[in-house]
């Protein structure tokens, strides 16, 4: 994934602390070996640049299989809302804990999360589980001002100043801060102008929902007879540094203007089949020039965080819904996972294998019965592997997934709290399983 598009196979990649130090082709020098504290064998392995989870709700993450069935307003009222508003902050810290260990266990180096529940204490919670975890984390502050559960402008900007002051940076660099307004149709005009202004004067990326589902669209044209993208561009608030989430119901002036402006556009392609949303325009807008980087939503719309299917899905999905056999290939799905995730965590030195870059990378094996031969690496990446295939993940230098096995805490301990966590939760948002 380095800019040439190389692909060195067989390969070798010597990392320094937390840099890559050198890549070449074949088999490494005995000078480059001799230089080596730990040689991991690759052996029928791919090494990837770490794979880049573009936009998750980790929240969400003790909802599993209670949103099945159901359309998007309808699911956030029944299941989303109820359950997130009879958390706590140490449920926010399991559920954080768990969903982060499923992505890195999915070989994710990095995590980009919309964090809905407002309290101080919640995010802390989600924070406190990423820096334990050791992935690189990105937490979009979610708000809204309009309409159940508003907060006051003001108090939106104070909690974004105390994360910042709190966090940013945290963790070796491996931790930072954005701006996360929810969707257009509960975020007023002057807040947002506020926000974003706030997120730009400190180089801060804007991450919200746009054009999910089509009843959101008619709930903003009721309100100020623009389409989402519009209202954005109205603002004068698209840029290189907003990503606008899903972009199912855009038309191609809305294409247009995403194009034109630089924005990034992150699709969940399954969260968009699971909630019967409709299929984003995917081909159109990467034939646009838009970069699109790729994201498993949260487990209450998706049911897993793994990215490595949801590239399967992605793929299979332009393919349906343009009819065209050739509207995504292997290669554009890894970009969106990889050089354009690096984007969405607002990073150059991520996202490739070359010298200089930081030294997060994702080892999947591909020495398995449903993956062999491999005539292609690409191709048994996208159509053939899924998460129980990932070996080893590294982020900054750091084996924090080791042949299969989490290296920073007891996985089947931390399964048996999050059980009895989620259990209890059920009881008191009196959710029933349907």
């Amino acid at each position: 994934m380095n800019r040439s598009g190389d692909i060195l196979w067989p390969g070798w990649a010597l990392l320094a602390g937390d840099r890559i130090g050198a890549v070449g082709a074949g088999e490494p020098p005995e000078d480059v070996r001799a230089q080596a504290e730990r040689v991991i064998d690759a052996t029928h392995m791919t090494v990837l640049p770490g794979l880049v989870n573009a936009h998750t709700h980790l929240s969400q993450t003790f909802m599993r299989g209670l949103g099945d069935d159901k359309p998007l307003l309808q699911w956030l009222k029944q299941v989303a809302w109820p359950l997130q508003a009879a958390m706590t902050p140490d449920d926010m810290r399991l559920a954080s804990l768990l969903g982060l260990v499923e992505n890195l266990k999915c070989g994710a180096t990095a995590v980009n999360q919309h964090h809905k529940l407002p309290g101080p204490a919640f995010a802390d919670a989600a924070l406190d589980a990423a820096e334990t975890v050791g992935l690189r984390f990105q937490l979009a502050r979610s708000w809204v001002d309009l309409g159940a559960s508003a907060e006051q402008p003001n108090t939106i900007l104070a909690e974004l100043q105390r994360l910042y002051d709190r966090w940013h940076g945290q963790a070796d660099g491996r931790i930072t801060i954005s701006n996360g307004p929810m969707v257009p149709w509960r975020c007023s005009d002057d807040t947002m102008r506020r926000a974003v202004d706030w997120a730009r004067e400190r180089n801060l990326p804007t991450h919200i929902h746009v054009a999910e589902a089509r009843d959101e669209i008619n709930l903003m044209m009721e309100r100020c007879g623009l389409r989402h993208i519009e209202w954005l561009d109205s603002l004068h608030l698209l840029g290189p540094d907003v990503q606008l989430v899903h972009c199912v119901h855009i038309d191609d002036p809305e294409i247009d203007l995403i194009a034109e402006s630089g924005s990034t556009v992150v699709h969940c392609p399954t969260s968009n089949m699971y909630l019967a949303s409709g299929i984003a325009p995917i081909p159109a807008l990467v034939r646009s020039g838009v970069h699109v980087a790729l994201g498993t939503d949260g487990s209450a719309s998706h049911n897993s965080q793994d990215l490595l299917e949801t590239m399967k899905t992605a793929i299979l999905l332009a393919k349906t819904g343009s009819g065209d056999a050739t509207a995504l290939l292997p290669m554009d799905v890894l970009r969106m996972a990889m050089t354009a995730g690096a984007r969405i965590m607002n990073r150059s030195d991520i996202g490739e294998i070359t010298p200089g870059c930081k030294a997060d990378l994702t080892l999947v094996d591909l020495n398995r019965p449903h993956i062999m031969p491999v005539h292609r690496p690409d191709s048994a990446l996208v159509y053939n592997c899924n998460g129980p295939d990932v070996h080893t993940v590294i982020v900054d230098g750091r084996v924090l997934l080791d042949a299969g096995r989490v290296t920073m805490l007891d996985e089947f301990a931390l399964m048996e709290e999050c059980r009895a966590a989620a259990k209890a939760l059920m009881k008191r948002a009196s959710v029933s399983i349907q």
